[in-house]
């Protein structure tokens, strides 16, 4: 679960910090249906045991999850540094006035914050996904857990 948590969220650290500081914080939303369902498999993979894959599957995915948040606020960070210049902000080409620097800090974090929870959480349940996905599909043909203990 670990091992599998770990790889999957060090993937998707760099893949929400490149989405979110150079395209948009909301193209963060596509990561966890990759490196969610990514931690549950490998979870299923690593432990090969069918009766709690799709636990440890979520837990892996969690955890894949605790890295993205990190990565979405490194991005905040580097979006509120670049949102500083009222030519990079989209208000004047709205009509509306420029944003305060203040302001800008403000969005940017909450942002982060609710994205970042919102990816922990896809990121947990598609991990069960995945780990439900490899007990129906490798995981039918490892022997049951009853046939690997020795007889008492």
């Amino acid at each position: 679960m670990l091992k599998a948590g770990l790889i999957s969220g060090i993937a998707m650290f760099f893949i929400v910090l490149l989405a979110a500081s150079v395209v948009s914080p909301l193209c963060a939303f596509c990561v966890p249906l990759l490196t969610g369902l990514a931690a549950g498999y490998l979870t299923g993979v690593f432990e090969k045991n069918p009766l709690t894959t799709v636990q440890r599957g979520a837990y892996a995915g969690a955890i894949a999850g605790g890295f993205g948040i990190f990565a979405q606020m490194i991005a905040s960070v580097i979006n509120s540094f670049v949102m500083q210049n009222p030519n990079f902000q989209i208000n004047q080409s709205l009509g509306l006035p420029v944003a305060d620097p203040a302001t800008v800090w403000i969005a940017q974090i909450g942002m982060a914050c609710c994205v970042g929870l919102v990816n922990v959480g896809l990121t947990a349940a598609l991990g069960a996904g995945g780990g439900a996905i490899w007990n129906n599909t490798a995981g039918k043909s490892m022997p049951s857990v009853d046939d690997q203990l020795p007889p008492a």
